[in-house]
């Protein structure tokens, strides 16, 4: 029987270095993106004051880049000590993003970081733009691949089970790659990542600016970010909505339980914008709904229903009992892999066998199950709807302040005031931890919305873990937790120290150096 402890503790694990390590990741990929437009215009004016912008915020996306690499290796090992049938099971496939991921991303980012560092005295200014373009293409690299190997468990295409290996084996790697899940979420991903290195460097230049401090410094870095900023964030509403389209197509329920749409409405359904989730009477009470601008978002269209959670359970009950049959012709072959009859009622049911492995959680023998253990089984595909319902609020909610406050950023740069209004600059700084909020949020709703899956309708999570004491778990989980805050505390208390000190006594802004105040030059 399965050991539920250990399956919620190995994800438990996952879920906390993963979380570490998304707060870094957001940023790094920001900035140097960030690093790419101050260059360029340091590049096309020759002024070197972008130059030394530039090199400051480098110095800080440095600091980030090297934390997340330290929270992001021990990941994949985790694959192997706790989850190792997950790799087993679907390794063919899985490992060949994550092994690109390394050779093609990683390494390359890794090389460019250094040469941008070094490389400032000893390139020209256009080899050195090159430099930071390439580093900042590493970024989205790692991303890119990162993002192809988790948009597959979203919705596994290019693979097949093959039962002769017990394995899902990698069938074309041009459908896991060009996979329509993987598209929405990686630019949903990057622009979402954009917003938190504009947001950083909005906040942290309106905290110089407000103490009078780097004046030239801070105008010129706010009105990059927040240009940068609010095109990031438009597009991520933009490429949300895409993103939501695509989950509509492959992962119903996980749109039914963010919407807690307990029954199926007549089409077009409506958008609930507020509501108090109630899992046990399956009701929203106090529910303010938008008519049709769900059915737009999720079907792009007035004539097609969003299905409700409870249909979707009667759907998952359905292919239950059929995979309970496929699961049936797997033990038969695994014992005569000669026997037709059995080869033809895999073949036949192999689409739902993924379903059938759910009935594991509540029997050791799926096809003699119950229609209690069934519908346990059915009840089991429905997610956390009220955790799914807040986040995917907070989140949005959160979206849409910083889409205001990038638009008035961008108006003030545009008419040079952003010192005529003291007020704004003392409350931009505390916007600082709203984009990793949300960030945050996101991965919650992708990662928690897909449970009970570890694939998508192939491989329930609690088969995936590793068989071991839960205490080696504990061991590690509490090991990570200790580390990883060490290491958040310790970048914390570095950029922090480098942020007060400011560019003027890093030795790239030199105090005595005259400073410029036309503002038509910006």
């Amino acid at each position: 029987m399965i050991d539920l402890h250990l399956v919620c503790l190995s994800r438990l694990q996952f879920a906390v270095t993963a979380l570490y390590h998304f707060l870094f990741v957001p940023l790094t990929i920001g900035l140097s993106m960030i690093l790419v437009v101050m260059e360029a215009t340091y590049v096309m004016t020759g002024r070197e004051i972008w130059r030394q912008m530039t090199r400051y915020w480098g110095v800080l996306f440095g600091i980030n880049f090297a934390m997340g690499v330290a929270t992001g290796l021990t990941m994949e090992f985790q694959f192997g000590t706790n989850w190792a049938y997950y790799s087993h099971y679907v390794g063919d496939v899985f490992g060949a993003p994550l092994a690109l991921e390394g050779l093609m991303a990683f390494f390359l980012e890794s090389t460019f970081v250094g040469l941008f560092f070094f490389g400032w005295n000893r390139l020209s200014k256009l080899a050195h733009l090159i430099v930071t373009f390439l580093t900042a293409i590493g970024s989205n690299f790692s991303a890119l691949w990162i993002l192809v190997a988790n948009a597959w468990m979203q919705n596994p295409v290019g693979a097949s089970f093959n039962f002769d290996t017990m394995r899902m084996e990698l069938g074309s790697f041009y459908e896991v790659f060009f996979n329509p899940v993987a598209q929405s979420k990686f630019v949903h991903t990057v622009a979402a990542a954009y917003v938190v290195g504009a947001v950083f460097v909005l906040a942290l230049s309106a905290w110089w600016l407000a103490r009078g401090r780097n004046r030239d410094f801070a105008r010129r870095s706010m009105a990059v970010a927040a240009s940068f900023g609010l095109a990031s964030s438009l597009s991520v509403v933009v490429l949300g909505d895409e993103s939501g389209y695509t989950a509509t197509e492959h992962q119903k329920m996980k749109i039914a339980a963010i919407e807690a749409e307990w029954k199926t409405e007549p089409a077009p359904a409506s958008l609930t914008v507020f509501g108090l989730p109630d899992v046990e009477q399956r009701k929203t009470h106090a529910a303010i709904k938008v008519p049709w601008l769900l059915g737009l978002i999720a079907t792009r269209s007035i004539s097609k229903e969003v299905p409700g959670i409870e249909e979707l359970v009667e759907r998952a009950r359905a292919r239950i009992v059929r995979g309970a049959k496929a699961y049936e012709a797997l033990v038969k072959l695994r014992h005569d892999p000669h026997d037709a009859e059995a080869r033809e009622q895999l073949r036949q049911y192999q689409g739902d066998l993924g379903y059938g492995l759910l009935l594991l959680r509540q029997t050791t023998d799926p096809p003699r199950a119950t229609q209690e253990q069934i519908q346990r089984a059915a009840e089991s595909t429905i997610p956390n709807v009220p955790v799914l319902f807040w986040a995917f609020r907070v989140m949005v909610g959160v979206g849409l302040l910083l889409i205001a406050l990038f638009a008035f950023s961008f108006y003030l740069s545009a008419r040079h005031r952003f010192e005529q209004h003291r007020w704004y600059l003392r409350w931009v700084p505390w916007a600082l931890p709203l984009p990793w909020i949300a960030a945050e949020l996101g991965w919650v709703v992708a990662e928690y919305g897909r449970q009970p899956w570890a694939i998508e309708a192939v491989l329930p999570t609690f088969l995936g873990v590793s068989p071991q004491p839960a205490g080696n778990v504990i061991a590690s989980l509490t090991g990570f937790v200790l580390l990883y805050t060490a290491l958040a505390v310790f970048e914390l208390v570095l950029m922090v120290r480098i942020v007060r000190h400011g560019p003027e006594q890093l030795g790239y802004w030199p105090v005595s150096a005259p400073v410029e105040h036309e503002e038509d030059n910006w």
